[in-house]
């Protein structure tokens, strides 16, 4: 009887050795991709401070409240924001805030800050608004105007 192992031609056996090297060779550039994906820190950390003169307003950013100032919250997209502060005595200011991109999160670079760099990078962003004190008109004016208005109302009938 024949043993089958030594069957094969010597250099059918060199091809299967080279195909084992490379599938070790892609599995360990696999494995060291999959490594560096894991430990890999970069990424942006964005945040927004918002503050008022006098402190202590009511913040609605986008319809949500976050706090009273001074505030900070996270945010991930850059655009223009709705930014309403209310304080009791004070005019409520609403005002479309332009949160600006920085250059390194400009495309093509955003891939590189947010998933390669080594570190984290903090782009912070603060605002501060000055509240104007309510107009308060007293009763007696705003009696006197009312009947000024139904007078000129009945003039004109």
């Amino acid at each position: 009887m024949s043993d089958p192992v030594n069957t094969l031609p010597a250099r059918a056996a060199v091809p299967r050795f080279r195909l084992a090297s490379v599938d070790v060779k892609r599995g360990s550039l696999f494995a060291l991709l999959l490594l560096l994906a894991a430990v890999q820190t970069g990424c942006v950390h964005r945040r927004m401070t918002i503050r008022s003169v006098p402190s202590g307003a009511l913040v609605k950013v986008d319809g949500e409240e976050i706090g009273y100032t001074p505030v900070s919250m996270d945010f991930t997209y850059y655009g223009t924001r709705e930014i309403t502060l209310t304080k009791d005595g004070y005019e409520t200011q609403s005002v479309m805030q332009k949160v600006r991109t920085p250059w390194y999160q400009w495309m093509p670079l955003d891939a590189v800050t947010d998933n390669l760099l080594p570190f984290e990078v903090t782009n912070r962003h603060e605002f501060t608004y000055q509240l104007q004190p309510k107009v308060v008109v007293p009763t007696e004016e705003l009696l006197n105007r009312g009947n000024m208005l139904r007078s000129e109302t009945q003039i004109g009938q």
